[in-house]
């Protein structure tokens, strides 16, 4: 998405719009079918098993919708992209709110089904509050009560990690040994932190020229061959926008598969209305779908 494709020398190359430079030739037009070279093929990777009828019932994703097949797809999808594929999450700050989806994510990170993290300062100061506090935003991760005070945590926090110079500085001098953050240290996950303009803070680390945290995301997406946002949708959208549909795999077109997964039926399906087709959208509880994807991939 939001790419142009620019003839070169080597070939045709698809290059950021922000990249362009004058005098480059730019394939451009209007039709879709070849008529002026420009072919959009939409059902590479659709089984005709799909393409069902025109008319049908409930074909949008909705709280109404049996998630069970696309769970089983994804099981099987993850423990063959835990050794053969690229996995990139996108989290929001709902991973941290509460200790078993925390919990459950952490376990997926050690058991290999996470090979980079995208996420944004909320993320990651409210993992690490839980890991200090055991709040987030002020409330215990458990039972959600709010503590005298708490509200200041996320503040001490990001504090805390600005005396020590870095994450990491503030993972050894607490001695912090939980949450996803420590996770993704100890198994060498790269993570990319990107700030947004309301961002209290934010961490050392964080990304906040937000050309420079395109650059780095797309690192991880370009690279993706399964890509799964969770409660985040501006960060979900963005990183969808820059993910490829295919990857080529020692020879062989595959596409890659993309998951949003929130609560909010209209944060899941933005995803697929800002024109990343080929996503699954889940409409559930972070929590829920963490607990369930961990304790049938790991037990």
């Amino acid at each position: 998405m939001d790419c142009a494709v620019v003839l070169r020398e080597c070939g045709l190359e698809v290059v950021d719009q922000r990249r362009l430079r004058k005098g480059e030739v730019v394939i451009v037009g209007r039709g879709e079918s070849g008529e002026e070279g420009i072919y959009v093929h939409t059902t590479g990777f659709v089984e005709e098993s799909e393409l069902g009828d025109k008319f049908a019932f409930r074909l949008g994703r909705s709280r109404e919708t049996s998630y069970s097949q696309d769970y089983d797809k994804a099981y099987d999808l993850l423990r063959h992209e835990k050794e053969h594929g690229y996995v990139v999450w996108v989290l929001g700050p709902a991973v941290a709110f509460d200790s078993d989806a925390r919990d459950s994510m952490v376990a997926l990170i050690r058991s290999g089904y996470v090979h980079a993290l995208l996420a944004g300062n909320a993320l990651a100061a409210h993992d690490l509050e839980a890991a200090i506090f055991r709040t987030a935003l002020g409330q215990d991760i458990y039972t959600q009560s709010p503590l005298l005070h708490g509200h200041y945590h996320h503040l001490d926090v990001m504090n805390m990690a600005r005396g020590a110079g870095s994450i990491e500085a503030l993972v050894e001098r607490e001695k912090i040994d939980s949450g996803v953050i420590h996770a993704c240290l100890e198994m060498k996950v790269p993570m990319v932190l990107a700030g947004s303009i309301r961002d209290d803070g934010p961490l050392p680390g964080v990304i906040l020229d937000a050309c420079k945290a395109q650059d780095a995301m797309r690192v991880h997406t370009r690279k993706a061959t399964t890509l799964i946002g969770l409660a985040t949708q501006l960060h979900t959208i963005a990183a969808g926008n820059m993910t490829p549909s295919y990857q080529v795999i020692r020879g062989r077109v595959r596409p890659v598969y993309i998951y949003a997964v929130d609560i909010s039926e209209f944060a899941v399906n933005k995803l697929r209305d800002r024109g990343t087709l080929g996503v699954t959208s889940i409409v559930t509880n972070i929590q829920d779908f963490l607990v369930i994807l961990k304790r049938n991939l790991i037990g």
